[in-house]
């Protein structure tokens, strides 16, 4: 940030203990506490608000970014807790029985997948930043998550139900474009 006569605070690319990283893992340390009010309260106007913080934290930390330098370090935690967040409630909706485990698993399995496969490229030099089909992805996983905990939408669970299934969609096609995109820049 800046005062007045001085120059606005940024930050270089190997920065670690930035404003937006410390966002980013305070949405981190936040899921556990998360996953356990969806196991215990399950849809409540709670839970969706703390859902609604942690969700919603997500913007914050890019526009902190942004205006302040992003860092490699805030490249791959910002990502890395998009995925725990949204895992992490959609694993605990399962435990609830308000989701199905198989569109989950599959989140899942894409997700962790993908991690793996954008660590390998890499460590050989390819960088694979994030398309505007899987912000579009991570934007419906949490759509579905938010109708699964808001207390109105949660009456109508099939609401949630084909947010998540279209969530299982984009998920699945972007990491197949990830994977042919990898393949070709790998390849040049």
């Amino acid at each position: 940030m800046s005062t007045p006569g001085h120059p606005p605070t940024t930050f270089g690319p190997s920065a670690l203990a930035t404003p937006a990283n410390a966002v980013t893992v305070a949405r981190l340390l936040a899921t556990p506490l998360l996953m356990a009010t969806v196991v215990a309260r399950g849809a409540s106007w709670l839970t969706f608000g703390l859902w609604f913080v942690i969700a919603g934290t997500d913007g914050l930390d890019g526009i902190v970014a942004r205006r302040m330098g992003t860092t490699r370090s805030g490249a791959f935690l910002d990502p890395l807790a998009d995925k725990v967040c949204v895992l992490g409630a959609m694993v605990a909706l399962v435990s609830k029985g308000t989701f199905w485990w198989v569109p989950v698993a599959l989140i899942g399995a894409r997700e962790f997948g993908l991690v793996a496969y954008r660590s390998w490229l890499a460590r050989r030099g390819v960088s694979m930043p994030a398309s505007r089909g899987a912000k579009v992805k991570t934007l419906t996983q949490s759509l579905a998550v938010g109708a699964a905990l808001f207390p109105p939408t949660a009456r109508h669970p099939m609401f949630a139900d084909a947010l998540l299934w279209a969530a299982v969609v984009l998920t699945l096609g972007t990491g197949v474009q990830y994977l042919a995109d990898g393949q070709r820049a790998f390849a040049a």
